[in-house]
C-alpha cells in the first residue's frame, strides 16, 4: 500500500505525518481518514482551492489533472509547477510527499 508523507504544517499537522491509503483514494480522504484536517470548503466537488497542495515526490505516478482542476488551481495562493487540489487527486501504486501551503483562498471558513 503507498504512504503518504506530511511535511509538518504549523497548524493543521505540527509533528507531519506518514500515512498508508489504497491506490485509488485521494489525498484528501486519505488525510481526513487520519485526522488530517485540511480544509475542503466545497465538499472535495472540484469547485475551490481550499485542499490545494504540493506534491514534492511522486508527482509524476499520478494521473494528470483535468481541466476543470487546472482552472480552480489557476485561482489557488501560491500555485507552483506540484501544485494538486487533494480532493481530486487520485493515489497510484507510489509514494508521496504532500506539503500543505502555509494558507488557502478560503472565502467561506467560519474559522478565518
Amino acid at each position: 500500500m503507498p504512504q503518504i508523507i506530511f511535511l509538518p504544517h504549523a497548524e493543521i499537522c505540527p509533528e507531519g505525518m506518514v500515512l498508508e491509503a489504497e491506490p485509488g483514494t485521494t489525498i484528501c480522504d486519505a488525510a481526513l481518514a487520519h485526522g488530517i484536517e485540511i480544509e475542503h470548503a466545497c465538499e472535495k466537488s472540484c469547485a475551490c482551492t481550499t485542499c490545494h497542495v504540493y506534491v514534492r515526490e511522486g508527482l509524476d505516478s499520478l494521473e494528470e489533472s483535468d481541466e476543470d482542476e487546472d482552472d480552480m488551481l489557476d485561482k489557488a495562493w501560491g500555485l507552483e509547477p506540484d501544485s494538486r487540489l487533494s480532493c481530486q487527486t487520485k493515489l497510484a501504486n507510489e509514494d508521496l510527499v504532500v506539503e500543505i501551503p502555509k494558507y488557502t483562498i478560503n472565502m467561506v471558513s467560519e474559522n478565518h
